[in-house]
């Protein structure tokens, strides 16, 4: 233990800890009506918590620079699940998108796994060819094809926010790899385009931009979830209504033990919880581009980078969509939102960049 960055880990245990907890305050009564058992999450991320804390902490043993190796099977096999979940009698539809093999009562979203997957893989990428990278031609429409590939695929659940995170992770990669600012500015106009393309192709995507500039225009519809989590926070105040005691958990607030936690915490544990919470992303993530910064070995570097990354833009993403900045995606909010398979491969990261720091305090030695 004493090889792991300790606060990176200590962090992570604890934000878990409190996921776990409040995801039993904010679904116990939908629980309840819903299963006649109050304790059915709590239950099962409790279970997925334990089994991600074993797989971080073997993932943390494993030499990083074995998924080197392993780069294109790993991505290889993740888009062969992310294709598999699309055909009917093998993929299960939740919430409208076709997503999920189903086990039980309980469901794996291969869109997690590919996420870690196209990471890897383009961090071998990116080591491999850092000179080709001054070529936009031969250097990044590779890597790029590959991206579009996978947001196509992801698109076809349909799933928007999941795709953008891909998209904007790999886009982050090539920009600390040192390509060109001119091709990040042409490719801001050329993603611009495309999301207006998929926004109006899709209904219900124009509404929800209608609902997110005025959601009192449609109360009871598109603009529910954006009103309810805001009066959610609204009442928090300093120290919150006390835990368990939130009033939007009550039907009000859809799932609340999904993407909208976060209002929860704040109405249950205020500004005080809200702070916590910021405070334990913001140290994972400042721990994560530690390791990245301090990784002499490229391959190293992008990896922690790419992994790090992607827990800030999707925190991002979440917290905005939930205190109403950004229209609501669907994204959720890596350690604290329910769901087994975000919470096993993020922790599954997690091993990874501490597997990292551990060869670096090595290599420093």
């Amino acid at each position: 233990m004493k090889k792991f960055d300790l606060l990176l880990f200590i962090s992570v245990i604890c934000i878990c800890i409190l996921g776990v907890i409040m995801i039993y305050s904010s679904s116990c009564i939908w629980a309840e009506y819903k299963f006649d058992d109050p304790l059915k999450y709590f239950k099962a991320q409790s279970l997925f918590f334990t089994i991600g804390l074993i797989l971080m902490i073997v993932t943390s043993k494993i030499p990083y620079k074995y998924y080197k190796d392993k780069a294109n099977i790993i991505l290889g096999v993740c888009f062969f699940l992310l294709v598999l979940v699309l055909i009917p009698g093998i993929g299960t539809i939740r919430n409208g998108s076709r997503s999920w093999f189903g086990i039980g009562s309980l469901g794996i979203q291969p869109s997690e796994f590919v996420k870690l997957g196209l990471i890897i893989f383009v961090s071998k990428y990116l080591a491999k060819n850092r000179k080709e990278l001054r070529n936009i031609k031969s250097g990044v429409f590779p890597i790029l094809a590959i991206t579009i590939l996978v947001f196509g695929v992801i698109m076809l659940q349909p799933d928007f926010g999941t795709g953008v995170i891909i998209v904007m992770v790999v886009i982050g990669m090539l920009f600390v790899s040192g390509v060109k600012i001119s091709f990040f500015t042409k490719i801001g106009f050329l993603g611009l385009g495309g999301m207006v393309g998929l926004i109006a192709v899709a209904p219900y995507r124009i509404q929800r931009i209608l609902s997110f500039i005025d959601p009192w225009q449609d109360p009871l519809g598109s603009g529910f979830q954006t009103i309810q989590s805001l009066f959610s926070i609204g009442p928090g105040g300093l120290l919150g209504m006390g835990l368990g005691n939130s009033i939007q958990k009550h039907f009000y607030l859809p799932e609340p033990q999904t993407d909208f936690i976060f209002a929860i915490i704040t109405e249950e544990l205020g500004f005080v919880g809200a702070l916590l919470v910021c405070g334990l992303l913001l140290c994972i993530i400042i721990r994560g581009f530690k390791i990245s910064l301090d990784t002499s070995d490229l391959f190293g570097k992008y990896l922690a980078f790419g992994i790090t990354f992607q827990i800030a833009f999707q925190s991002l993403l979440n917290l905005m969509v939930v205190v109403g900045i950004v229209p609501v995606t669907g994204v959720t909010l890596p350690f604290l939102s329910y769901g087994g398979s975000s919470l096993l491969i993020t922790m599954i990261g997690i091993g990874v960049l501490l597997n990292i720091s551990r060869y670096q305090e090595e290599r420093l030695k």
